[in-house]
């Protein structure tokens, strides 16, 4: 990626911040956006700005408008890159920022303005590492479509259960965070396009980084360009790739260590939740591999051999996500200990399949297997809390776990 124009900085001091402002085909927004928002900063903001149009893959006129704009006001500069997406975009300009604080906004400014000294003075102070703008927390006031309102919610809800995330608001755009930090973080970041802000959420939460919400009113324009399908696919295949990098612990790199945060232990709420959602993985799997050894041998040891393969992922996963241990020490007696739960899980199963009796239909055998699953689970999460993953008095558990 190489940038195809840019208009030469002006500012001759660092300022405070840098709102980024990524555009692609926005030539009839830009000017009054960035108008109203050059306005608002210097009435309302007390410390230097920079506001950067980065245009990418724009095929009207909003490069020469960019351009313009750049020239016009000394507190706006204007880059073009090659390829396009909005991870681009903010990637560049963040990674070459000198300012304290490194923002960004949507193109059509529909988070109000009032919410940015807010969202940038915890950063400014040093109380927080990253700051967003949230529509979903008591106090934001929201005017949007439902489809989009419900999409939200939903996709929200995804990283809460499948990521195990604490913040409440991925997509709002209306995102800060101290420059040093982003920085660091930027490398993990793989995605270039609109999960581009949610993957860095999930780097730096599993970095300890202290994640500051601001509630905003936001008006949703309702004439946006985005192409809420493929967005919507866009992030789905993010969640999933976000979610193989957590199992093999590649969410997390060494810091330098004025930015390394201590590490805190999940709520047990949070941390069973985590079980739920590896156990509800792991459990169609096993359902999925009896059917397929049931066609070769009778119910009990094609359950067994199910069994056995679904809880050796089970004991890993968990390891992982559930328990936050990111190194391979002790991996094998976790795993020996963990088949102890497979016995447990193998006897309560088996006992339900006996009584049963060879008469059964395959129906009633799925039905008492999924009982036996659940009822194995419970006893599975207290043995891996209180002593497969039990931490000895003194130690560490290999990882953080959030």
């Amino acid at each position: 990626m190489t940038t195809t124009a840019k208009e030469p900085a002006k500012a001759t001091q660092a300022p405070l911040t840098e709102i980024v402002i990524p555009v692609r085909n926005e030539a009839k927004m830009l000017p009054s956006s960035i108008h109203r928002l050059h306005d608002y900063l210097v009435q309302n903001f007390p410390y230097p700005f920079l506001i950067t149009i980065a245009e990418s893959g724009s095929v009207d006129s909003t490069r020469d408008v960019g351009a313009a704009l750049a020239r016009r006001f000394p507190e706006v500069e204007f880059v073009s890159l090659d390829g396009r997406g909005r991870g681009l975009a903010l990637r560049h300009v963040w990674a070459e920022s000198r300012a304290d604080v490194v923002s960004y906004m949507d193109a059509d400014l529909s988070i109000d303005l009032n919410g940015f000294l807010p969202l940038v003075a915890p950063l400014a102070s040093g109380h927080s590492d990253l700051a967003i703008g949230t529509r979903h927390a008591r106090g934001a006031s929201v005017r949007r479509s439902l489809l989009r309102s419900v999409l939200s919610r939903t996709y929200n809800l995804i990283l809460r259960i499948v990521l195990g995330v604490n913040f409440s608001d991925a997509q709002c755009g209306f995102k800060a965070g101290r420059r040093e930090v982003v920085q660091a973080l930027l490398p993990t970041v793989h995605d270039d396009k609109w999960f581009f802000d949610t993957e860095l959420l999930c780097v730096a939460q599993r970095q300890g980084m202290r994640i500051h919400e601001v509630p905003v009113d936001c008006l949703d324009d309702p004439e946006t360009s985005v192409d809420i399908r493929r967005t919507v696919w866009d992030m789905l295949r993010g969640v999933v790739r976000v979610a193989g990098r957590r199992m093999r612990g590649s969410l997390i790199r060494p810091l330098p260590p004025h930015l390394q945060r201590p590490k805190l232990l999940a709520g047990p709420v949070h941390r069973f939740l985590r079980f739920a959602a590896v156990g509800a993985v792991t459990g169609v799997l096993h359902v999925l591999l009896y059917l397929g050894f049931r066609t070769m041998m009778p119910a009990l040891p094609a359950n067994g051999l199910g069994l056995l393969l679904a809880t050796v992922l089970n004991t890993a996963a968990n390891r992982r996500i559930t328990f936050g241990v990111q190194t391979r020490h002790d991996m094998f007696r976790h795993q020996a200990k963990g088949a102890v739960a497979f016995l447990i899980s193998l006897l309560c199963v088996s006992a339900s399949l006996l009584a049963l009796g060879p008469h059964a239909s395959r129906a009633v055998e799925l039905c008492v297997l999924l009982a036996g699953d659940a009822l194995a689970s419970l006893l599975r999460f207290t043995l891996m809390q209180q002593w497969v993953f039990a931490r000895p008095a003194g130690e560490g558990n290999g990882g953080p776990v959030r």
